[in-house]
């Protein structure tokens, strides 16, 4: 009988065995039936309970099992099921735990869903299966740059920085502070510090998660993480004794930016003064110094001073009446995001930040330093007041004539009565400096004797200089009795002077009011760009059309009306034989479709998005008298809005299609040949595409600089601790937004060009390249700063270089420097994967 009992478990096996397979067989056949009809979620189901029931499978189904997932994830996408989506994923993820490409695919999800942290996790762990994988590569060196920002790596390398702490902090400690909060670790240096010093308890908080975890290893790996607790918390969240047992006697924090006050330091102080810090020491009492609470730094003193500078002028104000051909004045009124945060209710940064001294084309002062403000960190109720202030105005008598282009602050952070650091243009420093441009005067230019006014105030956690202006000396303010730098003067002779003072432009109701970025400010101002593209579209026109004389359709050309009206009236009647087509897809603000309409009976698309400013295009395009019809919106016509690229009209092509190729960073836009091979099937005979091919051109340079700002360069600057594995994870191989004209480099090499990206004809492209380099000059080779040449045909091209570009250059920086001599040959093998170039160095 055990026989016949082996054998009939032996059959029941059997029989689920061949359910299991006939099941698997007719889930694999429905699976590929759904994918002809497009049924991508019916297909994943199919392919779940394939690989769940037949594991054995999992290689053979897996390309196409990927292809579902992604092509399911869009659809899900695209009518925000967001929690489906991720649900997909995290059960691909247990099929596939080790799967470059979904964790890849998992990570761009989140990261256009605005979940930095948890994108960059994917990326990371899609980086380390396969460090070979050029589109997580990509992915992950992007989201590097949100997670940890540059700035870390620059700080991290600032011995000065560092060594000046860690002495304040040894002082308080042995002084007495034994319980020590760090309030926005970052990468964990200041609280080893404190235990280095002797801190019995030291607490430390990170908001962010990346760099919480970032502290975590590097605590660890210091054999610290026994005496430092940190906590994944927002200072402002800590509670006692929840998270801390008790008050403690000093915090320690740099979370101060440019302008002191933009990361929040100021209502951080107030809530741990009141909730986490011990009292703070009684005036006139000798007592222990662990009896009561500090702050480091104790203090910091604000200073300002108003500057010429054209690279500032020409990023935040538009400087030309008109621009190839199209008359700009008193169309529009520009102005640059900082200029609408000083009038603005909401929590804007009223300013930008620059390094003035490596500023293209430099400052000069208009005046001298000028103490703005000073703040005590160990006097709550100073702290409190700050918010309540109302604003002050502030005088800076001008001692040498220019353009007032900027307010200009700097600032000294007094750690202790011993221990200062100052972020001043003047000093070899890390930090930049807070710019505040000066926008809507009438008349910028000052002389020896005037006054530069403004008003300050503290307001959003942030330092606010607005309503900045200049008062002649012939008004009669007489600041020789100032006692100090400040010197408001008489407020009563002041305001009386400026009530019969108007050097604001009163903002006409009728005058469009326009508010673009400082990048597309610089674009506008690019004459070069403008006269460049006007010049190869007219060609291209004229080659098109030869029986027309566009010189005569110019507006302003003689003739102009006769043509025009007789353009006019055929729109009118929808009569459209003669028009040609015209589309710009263009990132940003962007006049090139009116340029385009100057030049003749044409339809030019914008691909602006924003309604102010669509708004600034029709106005301009009104007081350059353009028919309506020559100039439309492209997005308004379309049905579906990420299919950008398709025909004008279904009988239509177009003539000209103007692509983005460059970022301003000084990066290649994304996916721009895939944009370039649709715009070339809707080209008919003889259109082209601008621009037509780019040229990248490069050289090998010795640059420290290029160095301290991409990666911690060991343990020498962070005074032996171990942080420099850790934080440079995160660091990437192409640094951006560079100014060759600037950047603290020694030319090695003479420029060569790199690689070639025709968007007009594919066969002459090549994803790689080698290059050979010789070397003209003996030293280390650190990095290759890379930028290009724009060919809109063969006569016109621009280079993103110049100085008056509104472009700015990128660098590969190598992982370990070269050394070379005068006459040596090296090998540069250059890659371009869609954004990104990649350069590696063969002797």
């Amino acid at each position: 009988m055990p026989n016949s009992n082996a054998k009939l478990h032996s059959n029941h096996r059997g029989g689920r065995e061949a359910s299991r397979r006939e099941l698997v067989s007719r889930s694999l056949q429905s699976a590929q039936h759904c994918l002809e009809n497009q049924d991508f979620g019916t297909a994943y189901a199919h392919y779940l309970l394939v690989l769940n029931l037949a594991p054995e499978l999992k290689t053979t189904v897996k390309e196409t099992f990927q292809f579902t997932l992604f092509k399911w994830a869009e659809e899900l996408d695209s009518v925000a099921r967001v929690q489906d989506l991720f649900n997909c994923y995290e059960q691909a993820l247990e099929l596939y735990p080790n799967d470059e490409v979904i964790c890849n695919s998992m990570g761009e999800h989140l990261f256009r869903m605005g979940f930095r942290d948890e994108a960059a996790g994917y990326f990371h762990k899609a980086v380390k299966l396969n460090p070979d994988f050029a589109d997580a590569k990509e992915n992950f060196y992007r989201v590097a740059n949100w997670l940890v920002e540059r700035w870390h790596f620059i700080m991290l390398n600032d011995g000065r920085r560092n060594l000046t702490y860690l002495r304040a902090i040894e002082q308080a400690v042995h002084s007495g502070s034994k319980s020590v909060l760090d309030i926005g670790t970052g990468t964990g240096i200041l609280s080893m510090f404190a235990k280095k010093a002797g801190a019995s308890f030291v607490y430390a908080c990170e908001l962010s998660k990346t760099m919480y975890e970032l502290a975590r290893d590097v605590v660890a790996a210091n054999n610290m993480e026994r005496e430092i607790k940190l906590l994944h918390l927002k200072s402002l969240d800590l509670e006692i004794p929840k998270h801390i047992p008790e008050r403690v006697s000093l915090v320690v924090t740099e979370t101060v930016d440019a302008g002191l006050f933009g990361e929040g330091i100021v209502e951080s102080l107030i809530h741990a003064w009141e909730h986490l810090l011990l009292q703070p020491k009684p005036k006139n009492q000798d007592i222990s110094a662990g009896d009561y609470g500090r702050v480091i730094p104790a203090s910091a003193t604000i200073f300002g001073m108003a500057v010429e500078c054209k690279e500032i002028r020409r990023h935040h104000r538009v400087g030309m009446q008109e621009v190839a051909g199209v008359c700009l004045s008193n169309s529009v009124q520009f102005f640059s995001p900082t200029y609408a945060a000083a009038g603005s209710e909401d929590t804007v940064e009223p300013y930008t930040t620059e390094k003035l001294s490596r500023i293209p084309g430099g400052y000069r002062a208009l005046t001298e330093p000028s103490q703005v403000m000073t703040v005590d960190f160990n006097d709550l109720q100073e702290l409190k007041s700050l918010a309540a202030r109302k604003p002050w105005k502030l005088s800076l008598p001008v001692t040498e004539g220019g353009i007032l282009d900027a307010v200009v602050v700097w600032f000294v952070l007094q750690l202790d009565d011993e221990h200062s650091l100052s972020t001043s243009p003047s000093e070899e420093t890390c930090w930049e400096q807070a710019v505040y441009p000066v926008q809507g005067l009438r008349d910028y230019s000052v002389k020896t004797g005037d006054t530069v006014i403004m008003e300050v105030c503290c307001q959003d956690c942030y330092l606010k200089i607005q309503k900045i202006s200049s008062l002649p000396s012939e008004c009669g303010m007489d600041f020789s009795d100032r006692d100090d730098t400040l010197s408001l003067g008489n407020e009563a002779e002041l305001c009386n002077a400026l009530a019969g003072l108007q050097t604001s432009t009163k903002q006409d109701g009728n005058t469009p009011v326009c508010v673009l970025e400082s990048t597309e400010i610089a674009l506008l101002n690019d004459i070069a760009y403008h006269e460049c593209f006007k010049a190869a579209m007219s060609k291209v026109l004229l080659a098109l059309n030869p029986s027309k004389d566009l010189h005569s359709m110019d507006v302003d050309g003689p003739g102009s009306g006769i043509n025009l009206q007789e353009h006019q009236n055929k729109s009118s009647l929808g009569v459209d034989t003669d028009a040609l087509y015209i589309l710009d897809v263009s990132e940003g603000f962007s006049i090139l479709p009116i340029i385009a309409g100057k030049l003749g009976p044409v339809r030019a698309y914008s691909s602006v998005e924003k309604e102010q400013h669509q708004a600034a295009l029709h106005a301009i395009a009104e007081a350059n008298h353009f028919p309506k019809e020559t100039l439309e919106f492209w997005l308004s016509h379309l049905e579906e809005e990420s299919v950008v690229l398709q025909r004008p009209k279904s009988d239509k092509l177009w003539s000209i299609i103007i692509l983005d190729v460059i970022e301003t960073s000084g990066l290649i836009q994304q996916e721009v040949m895939e944009k370039a091979a649709i715009s070339r099937c809707l080209l008919h005979s003889g259109g082209k595409i601008f621009p037509q091919y780019v040229l990248v051109f490069g050289m090998l340079v010795e640059s420290e600089s290029l160095l301290l700002e991409s990666a911690v360069q060991g343990t020498e600057p962070t005074l032996g601790f171990n942080i420099a594995p850790f934080i440079n994870q995160f660091k990437v191989p192409v640094r951006v937004y560079l100014d060759l004209s600037t950047l603290p480099c020694v030319p090695l090499s003479k420029p060569a060009e790199l690689l070639r990206l025709d968007l007009m004809n594919p066969l002459l492209n090549s994803p790689s390249r080698e290059v050979k380099i010789q070397i003209c000059k003996s030293g280390r080779v650190t990095a290759i700063p890379f930028w290009y040449h724009i060919h809109l045909d063969e006569d016109h091209s621009l280079n993103t270089s110049d100085e008056c570009s509104h472009w700015k250059q990128a660098a590969v920086v190598l992982d370990e420097p070269i050394p070379v001599q005068v006459g040596d040959e090296l090998v540069l093998d250059v890659q371009h994967h869609k954004s990104n170039i990649s350069i590696t160095v063969k002797r």
